[in-house]
């Protein structure tokens, strides 16, 4: 019988809006900022980057590149994600820092530590490994957050009579991750790495055509030649690049997504099974051949036996404490050196800070508000449609077959490749550059919220439809009693990375070079990219740090209550 699950009266330590580890967080990425700042002067004025070719020939070699940049940093992703969420979700000490960590993380706009991060390669590697690798992290940071933000709410709410069976049982956490955690995220994970590759083509994108004045950072990829192509106004060459793109994201989608979805469906946690389930065309053709019954039986079993044998031994090994006076020397130490390099380098950045006119400050306050508005504006614009075409996709099998792969194609392809059209739609509007720059932080922001409500709405169990629908109950009290509290726990991770992407994407919105000519607007994007292309570090520190603790002070009041609420009250039990 569906019934609103009651109150958890669980104790929960009382926490500030702000604690110790948020500064010293907040102080470590100024210091980020400061030595960026102080390599770059280090760099060479000119830099000269590669001949963008725009013949449609290059177009299958640019495809490769980004693909393969896109697999490198998904893979870094999951694994970061598998790792820290775990930790955060089983170890209560680690996760009051780890939690806290992670909403900093995720609220810092990855473009601003583009030059960061290349410049700080740079200093010890070839240009070009150095562009390379900069370009994963930047594709890994847009990737990581939403993967682990659903990690960790998966963690956090698997029914108690599982946790309990697997106690019963003796399962050691690593039976424990493999044989009941793992496979309940499963649906959540999957639909989250559809998103992080969506994500990652937006950022991608910004990483293939990275420019600081004279000097071009850019890479050969699907981003150098769209953007090639945008700034030369060959609008053939956009649609061919925009073409190769879209029948990357189809492949990937036929050929890996699709069928993956397919197979999570196995792991929904109802006593009932579903009447109508995904389907594959790939998957059925794989299931049944014989290559994927020597892959499973030959391969994957063999690596999956060695790798629990091994954990297995792993964790039955108890070794010996190192001694405790030898290891808390080394941590005095250890935490004296982290305290003077805080020092040090907080003192070195607010040096940098003190330097900024007053005029610059005002900037970035009026900044503040201008884009706080825009990305309110996109997440109720996205909230408004995503909800119901979401739980429709998501509970309907028929519509499902039906819409999942047009929205995994329409999702993936990167707003920024379509701005150029919209900017020349837009642009002649009321609103002009505002109504473009609401779109693109939307297009960038709604996905984050779809996935996680179709995922959502994909974990309902079949028995608790059945019953709403043996009641009688009216389509509002479904709504009331049954959907939206399924719904809660991954509306609210959905909401959490959507804005934090919009934050991002403001960087791209509020600023951007199209037909030779620089279109920007008021706001802290448009501010970081303006000094980011002028190398005004100065600007880009204040501007960095002042969006960060905009984003955490919002994440703080009115994102985390409600995470707790849907930890303590919206859970399957």
């Amino acid at each position: 019988m569906p019934r609103e699950t009651r109150l958890l009266k669980v104790e929960q330590p009382r926490r500030t809006i702000f604690a110790a580890g948020d500064g010293v967080v907040l102080l470590m990425v100024a210091i980020a900022l400061y030595v960026g700042a102080r390599l770059a002067v280090n760099t060479p004025d000119i830099v000269r980057g590669p001949t963008i070719s725009l013949s449609p020939w290059a177009l299958p070699w640019f495809g490769a590149l980004s693909v393969g940049r896109m697999m490198a940093a998904y893979v870094l992703s999951l694994l970061f994600a598998l790792i820290y969420g775990y930790v955060a979700a089983n170890n209560r000490r680690a996760e009051q820092l780890l939690m806290p960590l992670l909403d900093v993380l995720q609220s810092v706009p990855i473009l601003s530590f583009l030059p960061v991060v290349l410049l700080g390669f740079s200093a010890f590697l070839s240009q070009n490994v150095a562009k390379e690798l900069a370009s994963i992290v930047l594709i890994f940071t847009s990737q990581a957050w939403n993967l682990t933000f659903s990690w960790y709410q998966s963690l956090t709410t698997v029914p108690r009579e599982l946790r309990e069976a697997s106690r019963i049982f003796r399962l050691t956490p690593w039976l424990r991750f493999r044989k009941l955690e793992l496979p309940f995220a499963a649906v959540g994970l999957i639909w989250n790495s559809v998103m992080s590759w969506a994500g990652g083509w937006f950022f991608l994108m910004a990483a293939e055509i990275f420019t600081v004045g004279n000097k071009d950072y850019r890479l050969p990829g699907l981003g150098a030649y769209l953007q090639e192509a945008a700034n030369q106004g060959d609008l053939r060459a956009l649609a061919w690049g925009l073409g190769t793109l879209v029948l990357i994201i189809v492949l990937l989608d036929q050929f890996i997504w699709r069928p993956l979805l397919t197979w999570s469906d196995r792991f929904k946690l109802e006593m009932v099974g579903s009447e109508e389930v995904p389907a594959s065309w790939f998957y059925n053709v794989w299931h049944t051949s014989r290559l994927a019954s020597f892959v499973t039986t030959v391969v994957v079993r063999r690596i999956v036996q060695r790798l629990d044998a091994a954990m297995q031994h792993r964790f039955s090994i108890r070794e010996g404490d190192p001694s405790p006076s030898s290891l808390n020397r080394m941590r005095y130490l250890a935490w004296v050196l982290f305290a003077a390099l805080l020092v040090y380098g907080g003192l070195r950045a607010a040096e940098m800070l003190f330097q900024l006119p007053l005029g610059q400050w005002r900037a970035i306050g009026l900044g503040a508000i201008a884009t706080s508005a825009r990305v309110m504006a996109a997440l109720l614009i996205a909230l408004a449609w995503t909800i119901p075409v979401g739980v429709a996709i998501g509970t309907n099998p028929n519509l499902s077959s039906l819409l999942q792969p047009v929205v995994q194609v329409v999702a993936s392809i990167p707003a920024t490749a379509l701005f150029p059209f919209l900017l020349l739609f837009l642009m002649h509007l009321p609103g002009g550059l505002n109504l473009a720059a609401v779109t693109l932080m939307l297009m960038g922001t709604q996905w984050y919220l779809l996935f996680n409500i179709i995922a959502g709405a994909m974990t309902i169990p079949q028995d608790l439809k059945y019953s709403a629908a043996l009641l009688g109950l009216r389509p509002w009290q479904r709504w009331r009693t049954l959907i939206l509290p399924a719904l809660f726990p991954f509306l609210i991770t959905g909401s959490i990375t959507a804005t934090g992407g919009a934050w991002n994407a403001s960087i791209v919105a509020e600023y951007t070079h199209f037909g030779g000519h620089i279109h920007q607007t008021i706001g802290l994007g448009a501010l970081i990219a303006e000094a980011t292309n002028a190398g005004d570090y100065h600007l880009l520190l204040a501007a960095t740090l002042s969006m960060i603790l905009l984003v955490v002070l919002i994440n703080r009041v009115f994102w985390r209550r409600l995470y707790r609420l849907a930890e303590e009250r919206y859970r399957l039990e």
